[in-house]
């Protein structure tokens, strides 16, 4: 009886031993072996693995999957423009540096989370101080870029990537958001009236410019205009010339013509000289004075 009770603690302390020295490590986490005195951890990937039993060595699993890491207090970050912003981030990373990650917290994992939520507030911190505070509004995307590049940089040393940062809140304090949105009312009518004023300049500036053409085209086509009537004169007068050379009379008769046309209008009265030589067609369809009566013979 004794000789089976003996038996029975060998085989369990055996299994004690034995379930010290052999681990098992899945594909989403990496173990870190250490050992007692001054020996230097070791990496072991997924699989099955021997260690020696405890304490002479001991096996840390770090998860090396993608991580999301949120604080549970919402953090207040100032603006370029000193105003305050309630800000909730999350912080996607993974470890990709596990003996760094190790060394670097000693060993405690638990102490990443404190160690995440300093480097990520100063991050924040520092990114918020560069936007105004409609900027970090409307160009949430770009911030947390700027944030992220800043973090990524601190949390390096840690063994760890930072991948992503979201913003699940952004708004104002209760305390400050009515001036706020008086502050983004004012700033916003102000904007709409540097608009309407430069749209007004513009509208000005296309009115001064289509004047300004107008008064071109009138000009060469005033131009243009003159020059065909110029040269329609000088037809004309050459036409008349031509017309003069083949019937001088005929040519003066149309001149006197036209001028009489031009001198009588309907309804005046004109008191003139017969007998001058503007009337001569008047007198005689030829021009030509009438010939002079002959004086009566007298009878003896």
């Amino acid at each position: 009886m004794n000789r089976i009770i003996a038996f029975v603690v060998v085989i369990v302390v055996a299994l004690l031993v034995a379930s010290s020295t052999v681990f098992v490590v899945d594909p989403r986490h990496v173990a870190v072996v250490t050992g007692s005195g001054d020996s230097a951890p070791t990496l072991d990937g997924p699989g099955l693995h021997l260690k020696l039993p405890a304490p002479l060595q001991t096996a840390t699993l770090i998860d090396t999957r993608v991580q999301a890491f949120d604080t549970l207090d919402t953090d207040r970050y100032t603006t370029a423009d000193k105003t305050e912003l309630l800000v909730e981030p999350v912080i996607r990373y993974r470890v990709t540096e596990p003996l760094e990650l190790f060394a670097a917290t000693r060993g405690d994992l638990q102490t990443l989370s404190d160690r995440l939520a300093v480097l990520s507030r100063d991050a924040l911190s520092d990114a918020f101080s560069k936007y105004t505070l409609s900027d970090a509004l409307a160009q949430q995307q770009n911030l947390a870029g700027v944030a992220r590049a800043s973090l990524k940089a601190s949390a390096a040393p840690l063994g760890i990537e930072v991948l992503d940062v979201e913003f699940t809140r952004v708004d104002y304090p209760a305390e400050l958001a009515d001036a706020v949105y008086k502050r983004m009312s004012a700033a916003r009518e102000q904007a709409a009236a540097d608009e309407r004023e430069r749209g007004t300049a513009e509208a000005q500036q296309i009115r001064d410019d289509a004047a300004r053409r107008q008064q071109a085209v009138l000009a060469s086509a005033y131009d243009e205009a003159q020059q065909i009537k110029g040269d329609g004169d000088a037809k004309a007068a050459a036409i008349a010339a031509q017309a003069f050379n083949r019937d001088p009379q005929f040519y003066q008769f149309y001149q006197s013509m036209r001028a009489y046309r031009e001198s009588f209008k309907p309804n005046d009265v004109i008191v003139v000289d017969s007998s001058n030589d503007f009337f001569r067609f008047m007198r005689s369809p030829t021009g030509e004075a009438p010939p002079a009566a002959a004086p009566a013979s007298r009878r003896h």
